[in-house]
Order: C-alpha cells, then sequence, then structure tokens
C-alpha cells in the first residue's frame, strides 16, 4: 500500500494525474488501478475523473509485479551432453526456451532440470538460477548451465569477456558474398514489433563472423562465430546481408522453401562449445549434432 496526503499544488486536479505526479506511477498504470478499484481518496474508492484537494488521503494498491516461476518438469528430447559438480551441458531440442518467462507457456531447460533432479546454482533471478547463456526458443543445441555459485560467477564473466568459443552452423538461403565475411553492425529492439530484434542506431554493438561449408543451388550452409551474444543476433545479421536463415519467416525467411525442406524452425544449430571449465581451468569442448529436422532439410537442399 502506498499512502499519500495531496499537497494543496495538487488541489484540482484529477486524482489519476494527482497519483501519477505523487507516486511516479505512470498515468495509463494509475488509470488500470482505478478501474480495480485499488485507488482510494479518503479512504472511498474512486473514478479517475475525481478531483483532489490539499490534504486529501491518498492510498494506491500495487499489486506485486507479476514473475515466471519454475515448475520441475521433465521434457522429453532434452539431452545432457556433460554434468559435474560445477556445470551441467545440455543438448536443447527446438521448441524449448532456456528458462520460464511470462507470456511463454511451453517446457524450458531450468524447469527440467529441476524436474530431473539437478540442484543448480541460486545465482540469478528465481526463473533463470544458473543461466549464464540462452538460445532462442526455436533454436536447437548446447547450452552450459551452472551448478555451482563459483562456476556461475566464473562463466557469466567469461561470456561477458568473451572467452566462450560460440559455434553455430546455419543454412541460410542463396549465396553470400563474400562466402567468408564479418557482420558488425548494432542490434536493439525492432522499432514496431514487440519480439523482433533489428540493426537500429544505437542498438548493442554485434559482431559475426561466417564461412561457407557448402553451398547448393538453393541454399548456403554456414559456419558461425559469434563474438558477441545478443537476442536474435545470427537471425538479424544474416537478414541484414539479404540471406536469412531458411525457415525463419520472422527474419525474412521464404515459407515456400521451408515447406518443401519440411523446416517448421529456422535451421540454426549450437553445435559447438568450448570454455575454461570453471572448476578445473582445463579447456574443455562439447559438441551437438543435427536433429533429425535439420538433418533432413540439408539433404533435401542438397539433392537438389
Amino acid at each position: 500500500m502506498s499512502i499519500h496526503l495531496v499537497p494543496d499544488g495538487l488541489a484540482g486536479e484529477r486524482v489519476d494525474a494527482a497519483a501519477s505526479r505523487m507516486t511516479g506511477v505512470s498515468r495509463s498504470r494509475v488509470a488500470e488501478l482505478l478501474v480495480g478499484g485499488l485507488v482510494r481518496l479518503n479512504g472511498q474508492v474512486v473514478a479517475k475523473s475525481a478531483r483532489v484537494a490539499g490534504g486529501d488521503l491518498l492510498e494506491l494498491e500495487l499489486p506485486a509485479p507479476k514473475v515466471a516461476t519454475v515448475t520441475p518438469q521433465v521434457v522429453e528430447g532434452i539431452g545432457i551432453i556433460h554434468d559435474d559438480a560445477d556445470i551441467v551441458v545440455v543438448d536443447k531440442p527446438a521448441g524449448v526456451a532456456a528458462h520460464p518467462s511470462l507470456g511463454w507457456d511451453g517446457p524450458d531447460v531450468v524447469s527440467h532440470l529441476a524436474g530431473a533432479g539437478f540442484r543448480i546454482s541460486t545465482s540469478g533471478a528465481s526463473e533463470r538460477q544458473g543461466i549464464v547463456q540462452r538460445l532462442d526458443v526455436g533454436t536447437s543445441g548446447l547450452m552450459v548451465v551452472a551448478k555451482s555459485e563459483p562456476a556461475y560467477t566464473a562463466l557469466k564473466r567469461a561470456f561477458r569477456d568473451r572467452e566462450v568459443d560460440k559455434v553455430y552452423h546455419a543454412l541460410v538461403q542463396g549465396h553470400p558474398d563474400p562466402f567468408t565475411g564479418t557482420v558488425d553492425a548494432p542490434i536493439g529492439r525492432h522499432p514496431g514489433h514487440d519480439w523482433k530484434m533489428a540493426i537500429v542506431d544505437g542498438g548493442r554493438h554485434s559482431v559475426t563472423h561466417y564461412e561457407t561449408i557448402e553451398a547448393h543451388r538453393a541454399a548456403t550452409l554456414l559456419e558461425v562465430h559469434l563474438e558477441t551474444g545478443r537476442t536474435h543476433q545470427i537471425r538479424v545479421h544474416m537478414a541484414a546481408i539479404k540471406h536469412p536463415c531458411v525457415g525463419d519467416p520472422l527474419y525474412g525467411g521464404d515459407p515456400v522453401l521451408a515447406a518443401r525442406l519440411g523446416l517448421e524452425r529456422q535451421w540454426l544449430h549450437a553445435v559447438e562449445l568450448s570454455f575454461a571449465h570453471p572448476g578445473t581451468g582445463a579447456w574443455v569442448t562439447f559438441g551437438s549434432p543435427y536433429p533429425t529436422d535439420l538433418t533432413i532439410a540439408l539433404r533435401t537442399v542438397a539433392d537438389g
């Protein structure tokens, strides 16, 4: 409960405007509280058109913000590549999020680990404990999760300082020119879409290196190394050079080609992850083979 005395200087103001100025809560949010009967003036629930007077007692009941929660649940298809006292390396299938979030009601890695009996680091927000990196829901492949507190600290620092080697394979439309190159362009939220990223002035520094593994008539298989780890980075950068990931309509992928290849998500896979083990200091490397849907799509595109 937030309780305030209305100053004389706001006398005559509408209650929604006065409440916003006094509390810092946005006027639209105050309007929502008023509709919900969560704003009182001198102990009485009021409408937003009510006027305040100096000395009035204004009360706002601010509900606790909604947060995502971890519900232990074993998820079919998640593979455990490596497990020790400090880390667990997960092979994440497409359709699985890294952690719970508001607006996502599907499976996630953190809930799977909880359901499978793994004890992970308690560092980080409650729904993201142990998470030091993320993969898009539609991207498959390797993720490392911290189990110990020292491992969480060390891995967060390693990712921040770009001391982790992240290798992806991406099947992109057409043939990039040159066949080997670097995309260096800042990424931020798309100004017109809630769930989309874009290259924008003032965005975060983002660098993607790519080289061709094999070229086919309709698409090219690339090996991609990330210097940075921005949301949707590979997808945004490939779209920026006019060669979006196959099966990625959000960033310009051709749905006809995706259908021909039997793809229901972007052809993008985290194939290799290398870093200094936070417990031993030894350099470790983990790999993941292509899942079935990507293998079939690649074979189909190779057959012309």
